[in-house]
């Protein structure tokens, strides 16, 4: 797996995995902008989707995904060198109150007007301020550990966290020193 940098300043990074021509995060919003690919998947999902959410159309559901996807877009890929990362990533486990080594955490949109946003990007923290994207998903369910999809998010981010500590990777100047040693 490689890295590359989002924000010129390198403060967002996103993991470009071994088998895929993109990284994460620019993969995952062509997918949440992919009619076909949306359609597909909340119909496989029209369960979670009824039970959690109260929509039964798709056609609702594959709107507000990619109104939801182009908001958390502007977000993220304009980020402002005064912007503080801090406060739009948010520890994965909500009954989590301090920083761990590398934590897991994920960013969502809080402003929705017509319900709470399904759409998480999932990244590590290698210091306050400093992220690594892995990856996200369409979270429909109360946990991550209900459904396959977030299964897979899950284990992306161990998969990432794993391979930094690897490589002895535990803060941003580490991780610099790593990606200087790759050029």
């Amino acid at each position: 797996m490689t890295y590359d940098s989002i924000t010129e300043d390198g403060r967002l990074w996103a993991v470009r995995y071994d088998d895929c021509t993109d990284n994460a995060l620019y993969m995952l919003f062509e997918q949440w902008n992919d009619v076909t690919w949306l359609r597909q998947f909340f119909k496989e999902n029209q369960a979670d989707l009824t039970s959690y959410f109260k929509i039964t159309d798709v056609n609702e559901a594959i709107y507000d995904t990619i109104e939801d996807s182009e908001r958390l877009q502007c977000l993220i890929m304009d980020i402002s060198p005064e912007a503080d990362l801090d406060k739009l990533f948010r520890p994965l486990e909500n009954s989590r109150f301090t920083d761990v080594l590398l934590g897991k955490e994920k960013a969502r949109l809080k402003d929705v007007y017509r319900h709470a946003s399904w759409l998480r990007i999932y990244a590590i923290k290698l210091e306050p301020g400093i992220y690594v994207i892995t990856g996200g998903a369409i979270k429909l369910t109360r946990t991550m550990q209900e459904r396959e999809h977030t299964l897979q998010e899950l284990a992306k981010m161990e998969k990432v966290r794993s391979h930094l500590l690897t490589n002895n990777i535990v803060d941003k100047d580490s991780f610099v020193d790593f990606l200087s040693e790759l050029v």
